[in-house]
């Protein structure tokens, strides 16, 4: 079962299809290449939410959909949920 969503070979993070638990080996696909991959997760990533794929520094960019849509103001490390604690969105 596909647990996260990735859109582009380029992207950091990629987005939750179901609610995952923390410590879960989830699987994952990659939607240009349909190439499988899998992630220990590292805390729970609800629905919706995003997954860090590698280690992104403070100040870096995250890169969803092939687009940068924000700069991490925390630390992210491969299996962290990210969201508003650790990113600061070019939304807002």
């Amino acid at each position: 079962m596909i647990q996260f969503l990735v859109h582009e070979k380029t992207d950091n993070v990629g987005v939750a299809t179901v609610d995952i638990k923390s410590g879960e080996v989830a699987q994952g696909l990659y939607m240009d290449s349909q190439e499988d991959l899998k992630m220990k997760t590292q805390n729970d990533i609800p629905l919706g939410h995003k997954i860090a794929l590698a280690d992104i520094e403070t100040d870096a960019a995250v890169i969803k959909y092939g687009s940068d849509i924000g700069r991490v103001v925390d630390e992210i490390k491969a299996g962290e949920h990210v969201h508003t604690h650790n990113l600061k969105t070019r939304r807002w």
